[in-house]
């Protein structure tokens, strides 16, 4: 059928060529008959690629062949193949032939395939010689969202929609143009869109500021004043004096010599505290209508001032919270707490006082009853949000929203769920934003925001490449985002301006062509794929293995093995290369298959013959691949691999202990730790194992000077269940690991549990209460109360932070474990005093089960460690208060921990 195919395509092109045949004998239908052509031929690729080698063949010197350009153009759009001439060159002859029903019979055609500037532009055409005027608009709408720098035809659809009457849909189009325009800075059109839009929405006061400063950078700041001072004439009209005032304060920072700009800044000051009894003097003081002081200086000067009036609420930092009785001159009388009538200059007042409004959260601390702003904190996450972040600046992250919670309105528990939900509400909730220069500073808006812009914003904060990756993907998930907005393209932009300018291919620039290639596919109006290819950019990394490990992204990395897999030729060598730092299942399943196995075998045992190197791949590669038969050709004996992890365990150890890749080093030593000890797989093997075997085992983890002594406790009492006379020599207790760990019995872990829950939900609590009563007591210095509840918190705290630090380390000790060799966790000696010939019985348990009256010591003690490991009928010297005991140990018996003394 492929060759029936090619001959029928073959014998048009000839037929066309012989014929002559000329434009007007083609019609609609002929094209139909190729498309069924190309309909047969894009079942089978290699079919369609033969077809378009024909023709590209039969264009070399036949290059006006209206077959061979329309099936070559085709095949090559399908292909979303960048080179478009073909069918550009094809749709221009019957555009100049004016043969419009063939026009757009093939714009329709390309666009099936996906939007082209090129055929929408003259699908318009089209639609315009035909006058169908409402086809046009609707051709426009999809051209200007695929071609992101058409202006005209922006504008054209605003003034049409306008005409309309839907305003909705105009105010969406003159907002696009006039983006558009500040980008081409043709400021005649910017400044007729900026009024146009003053008359529809004056409202969107982000939109207006967020253009100002885009036209200040791209155009002028002083073109940017000219569009604000129209703004600021807006919101004096609608008396919105608050808003006024931050328009003229944007305007003096671009020039702070704009005399009119001071003037008026200075009237609306006087609009805004029109009832303030020292208005006239605090603007006197204050130099505001001096053209000689500092603008800036005098309005901080000023507002400084004038919250200083009778009723208002200050801060002073020992006195607290206090409320302005009366200002008489230069003169203020404030009432406290507990110094009432405190007299002050207005001076010292201003230098040493921080004015609060009467809705901050700390006059609400000092003003309500701590029931009411409890119950407000707890039912009204919104209205507690926006409380404290307004009452630092309108700028607040969630450990200033927690100190100002706790402990003083709610517990530490209380806050957990409490901050949760609180966290889901400043990330989702329209009233809140972020700052653009911290991820973490909240802010709360006036206006509610769209979630494309709080995610611009969330996108402009991010410190770190990956994390504006993360927010780019979470923007193109939303529904109500536009993909062709400005956001959207400046988003787009940054990552592709890694591909247009880099000295070196590192983690960034390929990240960038990974997401830029995705978006690209996804977004074609984004623009042209960047012009270079993934094999160059492979060939110009340095150091693969480096840039891998560096991207920080599951997702990139799955992506660029693929791409290594797809573009790269010798990528089994690259594979294997990079299958310590990937650990990718993938990788395996590329490889495991003949021809490829071989290779896999090889790194197999690479890794564990350089086991230091490749310390997380050996722990993979033993943990998901040992039970493979490729595994096994590695002929590998188990009881190396279990020699070699036991290795990577002490390897880790020692370099968490210094302080080397730290992080890195614990997730290596948890994996490690968890095959070998809590999987069983050690306490498995000696069961099976002989005792030359267990010796050479038993002898490395002993080694392992950081391993917890109870895992040691518990193997050995394991070897001791298959072999009661193995004798472990050189078998002392470490000191060192004894300290990191803490060997308990299940009954003292369960009371210590119950201690430390009873201190932190019912003593700090209650002794928070405790404080918060001393505090509206008044004067600190003089408090006892207060004095004597911060001694309990901190005694509280410190028991709070010493139960919790024991209770991580406590390992539960197995009752079943004990081991009566030795004197041991759990056992109980009987020692005789050689001097005296008296006989001393005690019994070895932990710190916290020590009972030194009752004869019950603590493996850690002084007489804890010297008898610690002795056998029966061992002798050792013991010194206490400069005398010198020596003890022989005659019995050594198992606790009973059925009794509640011992359980």
């Amino acid at each position: 059928m492929s060759e029936a195919l090619l001959k029928n395509v073959q014998e048009r092109l000839n037929e066309e060529k012989w014929t002559r045949a000329t434009l007007s004998n083609y019609s609609t239908s002929q094209f139909k008959e190729l498309d069924l052509i190309l309909k047969e031929a894009m079942d089978d690729r290699s079919v369609a690629d033969e077809v378009k080698k024909t023709c590209d063949e039969h264009l070399i010197h036949t290059k006006n062949s209206i077959i061979a350009l329309y099936l070559s153009g085709m095949i090559a759009l399908s292909r979303r193949i960048i080179d478009d001439s073909a069918l550009t060159n094809l749709v221009t002859i019957f555009v100049d032939n004016h043969k419009w029903n063939i026009v757009r019979y093939l714009c329709e055609r390309i666009l099936d395939c996906g939007e082209s500037k090129f055929a929408l532009r003259t699908l318009a055409e089209c639609y315009k010689n035909d006058h169908e005027e409402e086809a046009v608009y609707g051709v426009w709408e999809r051209l200007v969202r695929v071609d992101l720098e058409e202006t005209d035809i922006t504008k054209a659809l605003a003034e049409h929609f306008e005409k309309d009457g839907n305003l909705e849909s105009a105010v969406e189009y003159y907002k696009k143009s006039l983006h558009r325009y500040i980008n081409k800075q043709t400021f005649t059109n910017v400044k007729e869109i900026w009024d146009k839009l003053l008359d529809f929405c004056p409202e969107d006061l982000d939109f207006f500021l967020h253009l100002e400063k885009k036209i200040a950078k791209n155009i002028s700041e002083e073109k940017s004043v000219l569009l604000l001072q129209d703004l600021c004439k807006v919101y004096k009209k609608r008396e919105d004096i608050d808003t006024t005032i931050s328009l003229l304060k944007i305007m003096l920072n671009y020039d702070e010599k704009d005399g009119q700009a001071r003037k008026e800044i200075v009237e609306c000051f006087r609009t805004k505290y029109a009832g303030h009894s020292q208005l006239e003097e605090y603007i006197r003081v204050c130099n505001l209508v001096q053209n000689w002081r500092n603008i800036h200086e005098a309005i901080t000067d000023f507002e400084k001032h004038i919250a200083f009036d009778k009723g208002n609420f200050v801060y002073h930092r020992t006195w607290g919270v206090g409320r302005i009785a009366k200002v008489q001159g230069d003169d203020i009388v404030i009432d406290f707490a507990k110094r009432r009538g405190h007299e002050m200059s207005l001076k010292m007042a201003v230098n040493a006082l921080q004015t609060l409004t009467k809705d901050h959260i700390w006059v609400l601390k000092a003003t309500w009853k701590k029931e009411k702003l409890y119950e407000k904190i707890k039912g009204d996450y919104l209205w507690a949000l926006r409380t404290v972040i307004k009452s630092f600046g309108n700028s607040c992250d969630l450990k200033r929203i927690k100190a100002e919670f706790v402990p003083a309105v709610l517990s530490a528990g209380e806050w957990t769920s409490w901050s949760a939900k609180a966290r889901e509400i400043l990330k989702s909730d329209p009233s809140f934003g972020v700052s653009p220069e911290d991820i973490d500073i909240f802010t709360v808006r006036e206006r509610p925001i769209s979630i494309a812009e709080k995610l611009f914003n969330e996108f402009k904060a991010q410190r770190h490449f990956f994390d504006r990756v993360a927010t780019l993907r979470n923007y193109i998930t939303q529904k109500d985002v536009e993909a062709d907005s400005e956001y959207f393209t400046e988003m787009f932009a940054y990552f592709s301006g890694y591909l247009k300018s880099y000295s070196q291919v590192n983690e960034y620039v390929i990240a960038s062509y990974l997401l830029v290639k995705d978006l690209l596919g996804q977004y074609p109006h984004l623009g042209p794929a960047p012009e270079l290819n993934f094999l160059e950019l492979f060939e110009a990394v340095e150091d693969m293995p480096a840039v891998f490990a560096s991207l920080k992204d599951a997702r990139f990395r799955e992506e660029l093995l693929q791409h290594i897999k797809l573009f790269v030729p010798g990528w089994v060598d690259v594979y294997v290369k990079l299958f310590p730092y990937a650990l990718s299942p993938s990788i395996i399943s590329s490889l495991k298959n003949e021809p490829h196995e071989s290779k896999l075998v090889s790194m197999t045992i690479h890794c564990f013959e350089n086991y230091r190197d490749y310390r997380e791949a050996v722990v993979w590669l033993f943990k998901n691949s040992r039970e493979e038969p490729w595994f096994q050709k590695a002929e590998i004996p188990f009881e190396k691999q279990l020699i070699t992890l036991i290795h990577i365990l002490d390897i880790s150890y020692r370099e968490i202990e210094n302080h080397r890749e730290t992080s890195e080093n614990r997730k290596i030593n948890k994996q490690a730790y968890a095959v070998l000890f809590k999987d069983g797989l050690l306490n498995n093997y000696i069961g099976d194992a002989d005792r030359d075997t267990i010796i050479r085992l038993y002898t490395f983890i002993n080694d392992v000077k950081d391993l917890d002594p109870a895992d040691k406790f518990n193997l050995r009492n394991r070897i001791l269940e298959k072999y009661p006379d193995f004798k472990f020599f050189g078998d002392v207790i470490d000191k060192t690991a004894a300290v990191k760990g803490l060997i308990v019995t299940k009954a003292k872990y369960e009371e210590k549990q119950r201690q430390l829950a009873r201190i932190k939900n019912e003593e700090l609590p209650a002794n928070s209460q405790e404080i918060g009563f001393a505090l509206s007591l008044g004067d600190l210095r003089e408090n006892a109360e207060y004095k004597a509840a911060k001694e309990k918190q901190e005694i509280l705290n410190a028991t709070v932070a010493k139960l919790e630090d024991e209770i991580n380390r406590a390992q539960l000790f197995d009752p079943r474990t004990v081991n009566t060799s030795r004197v041991s966790f759990g056992t109980r000696a009987i020692l005789l005093n050689v001097q005296s010939g008296e006989k001393e019985e005690y019994t070895i348990l932990g710190p916290w089960e020590s009972d030194p009256e009752n004869r019950v010591i603590s493996y850690r003690a002084p007489l804890g460690v010297a008898i610690f490991n002795k056998t029966q009928g061992e002798r050792f010297d013991y010194v206490t208060e400069d005398k010198k005991i020596t003890y022989e140990v005659e019995d050594i018996a198992a606790v009973d921990f059925s009794t509640p003394e011992t359980a």
